[in-house]
C-alpha cells in the first residue's frame, strides 16, 4: 500500500511536469486559458484580481478585513475573494494548473510550494522583493525556509506567518520540585527524570507517539546535536551517530518519565492530557496557548523555544511556513503585486497574525505589543528571527516527502517506542527512502 501511495504521488507530478513541457512547447505565447504553462502579464495594476484563501472559513473573516483596508486604498482595484478549504487546496490547484481557473494570487504553504513550483505555475519574487518596500523587512530565516521548500533558491513564496516548536512547561511543578526552567537540553533531561513520580501518577513530559510524531522527534534530535543541515552532499545527516545517540536518549523517556499511553497520542490527546493531569512538560507549537490558558490559567504554565546546547546554540528543524504565490498566468501580475505586498505590510501583517495566533513574518510586526504581552509568541518570534538560530531545512520539496514521514515511518516511530526496533535502525531505514527519493528527485529536475 505504502508503495502504491509513493508511486502514485511521483506519477502525479511526472504527469503534471510532462504537461507543463508541452504546454510549453506548443504554445505561441499566452492562450490565455489561465493554466500552468500561461505566461500571463504584467498588466495595468488596475482592475480585478482573484485571490484565493487556502484555509477557508478559518480566516475567512480576517482576508476580507484585509482585502477591505486594501481596496480602500487603493480603490481601482478590485479582489474577488475566494475560500477554498484547507484540506482541498492542493487537488484544487492542481486542477486549475492542469485546466484553467488559477487565480492571480494564493495562499501557497510550504507543503505544496515544491509540487506546484515543478509545474511551472508560479512567478520567481525574488526580483520583485528587491524593489519592494518589503526588502529588509521580512524574516531572512523564514525567506531561506521558503526557498527551501521551492526546491532550490528561487523565492516562490512571500511568508506571511509561520508556528514553531514550543516547550510548554508547568512553572508550579517547577518552582515545587526547585527547577530551573528548561532552557537548555541538559535541564530539560533532569526535570523529566525529577518531576516523574509513577506511583502518583505524575510524569516528567509527554512524548508524541502518534499521528504527527516525526517533525518533533527530529526537532528534538537535531536541537540536541546542533547539526544544522539535513544534507551532506546527497546523504541524509538523519542517521549521523550524533543523532542516533540523540534519538536514543530522547526515546528512553518512554514510560520511563512519560505516560505508556503516548505511544498512540496525536497532538489532540497529548494537549487534553497535559492540561488534565500533572504532566511538567510538552513539546508542542504556538497552537495550543489557548488551550493551556484556559485548563491552567496564565500563572501555571509558560511556553518557551525547544532548548538550546549548554553554550546556547539553538538549532531546531524548518516549521511549516504559510506564505502567499503569484501566479504565471495572472493578466494582471502588478495589480497582484500590490495586493502581496500590502498583506505583508508591517500593519497588516501584525493584524493577521493577531488573529491567527502565529508569528508574523514581517519583522516590524514582530516587535509589535500584541506579541510583546503573549510571551510564548514573543519567545518565538525572537528565535525564529534571532541571527543566531540555526534552522535544519526538512526537505518539503521531495515529492515522497509526506508519505515517508508520515505513512512510512510513524508506525516505525511507535516500534521504536515499544522497543521493537533499535534507534539506529529506525534512522537507518528513514535515511535510506530520503537518500533514494532526493536521487530520484534530483535525476526527475534534470
Amino acid at each position: 500500500m505504502k508503495s502504491s501511495i509513493r508511486r502514485s504521488r511521483r506519477a502525479a507530478v511526472a504527469v503534471a511536469l510532462g504537461s507543463v513541457l508541452a504546454l510549453t512547447a506548443t504554445a505561441c505565447g499566452d492562450d490565455g486559458s489561465g493554466t500552468g504553462g500561461s505566461k500571463g502579464a504584467e498588466g495595468s495594476g488596475k482592475g480585478e484580481i482573484t485571490f484565493w484563501d487556502t484555509n477557508g472559513g478559518v480566516r475567512t473573516d480576517i482576508w476580507k478585513q484585509i482585502i477591505a483596508d486594501f481596496e480602500k486604498k487603493y480603490p481601482d482595484i478590485k479582489v474577488d475573494y475566494v475560500g477554498i478549504p484547507a484540506a482541498g487546496a492542493q487537488s484544487k490547484y492542481d486542477t486549475a494548473i492542469q485546466g484553467g481557473g488559477l487565480p492571480d494570487v494564493g495562499g501557497v504553504g510550504t507543503a505544496m510550494l515544491a509540487e506546484i513550483a515543478a509545474q511551472g505555475a508560479l512567478e520567481p519574487l525574488d526580483g520583485r522583493l528587491a524593489k519592494s518596500p518589503l526588502n529588509g523587512h521580512l524574516s531572512q530565516n523564514l525567506l531561506q525556509v521558503s526557498k527551501a521548500a521551492g526546491g532550490g533558491d528561487t523565492l516562490y513564496q512571500i511568508p506571511t506567518s509561520a508556528n514553531n516548536g514550543t516547550l510548554w512547561y508547568r512553572t508550579d511543578l517547577f518552582k515545587k520540585a526547585g527547577l530551573d526552567a528548561p532552557t537548555t537540553w541538559s535541564k530539560f533531561y533532569e526535570a523529566a527524570d525529577k518531576l516523574t513520580d509513577r506511583g502518583k501518577n505524575a510524569f516528567g513530559f509527554t512524548i508524541r507517539g502518534g499521528e504527527g510524531s516525526i517533525a518533533p522527534a527530529l526537532d528534538a534530535v537535531y536541537g540536541q546535536t546542533g547539526i544544522t543541515s539535513f544534507w551532506n552532499g546527497d546523504k541524509t545527516t538523519v542517521n549521523d551517530p550524533k543523532n542516533v545517540a540523540a534519538l536514543e536518549k530522547y526515546v528512553a523517556l518512554y514510560k520511563k518519565d512519560t505516560p505508556s499511553a503516548d505511544v498512540n497520542n496525536d497532538f489532540t490527546k497529548m494537549v487534553a492530557q497535559w492540561d488534565s493531569g500533572t504532566i511538567g512538560m510538552l513539546s508542542h507549537n504556538l497552537g495550543s496557548y489557548q488551550d493551556h490558558l484556559k485548563a491552567l490559567g496564565k500563572d501555571k504554565f509558560r511556553g518557551i523555544p525547544n532548548p538550546t546546547l549548554d553554550d546556547g546554540t539553538r538549532v531546531q528543524v524548518s516549521n511549516p511556513v504559510d506564505g502567499l504565490g503569484l501566479f504565471k498566468a495572472s493578466k494582471n501580475k502588478a495589480a497582484a503585486w500590490k495586493f502581496i505586498e500590502f498583506a505583508v505590510s508591517h500593519e497588516e501583517n501584525s493584524k493577521f497574525n493577531e488573529s491567527a495566533g502565529q508569528v508574523p513574518a514581517n519583522t516590524d510586526a514582530a516587535q509589535d505589543a500584541w506579541i510583546q504581552r503573549s510571551e510564548p509568541t514573543k519567545l518565538a518570534a525572537e528565535a525564529l528571527n534571532g541571527g543566531s538560530t540555526k534552522i535544519v531545512q526538512l526537505p518539503y520539496y521531495l515529492p515522497d516527502w509526506n508519505t515517508i514521514s508520515k505513512a512510512d515511518n510513524e508506525p516505525n516511530f511507535q516500534k521504536l517506542l515499544l522497543g521493537k526496533t533499535t534507534a539506529k535502525q529506525f534512522l537507518d531505514t528513514l535515511a535510506d527512502q530520503l537518500n533514494k527519493a532526493q536521487a530520484e528527485w534530483k535525476q526527475q529536475k534534470g
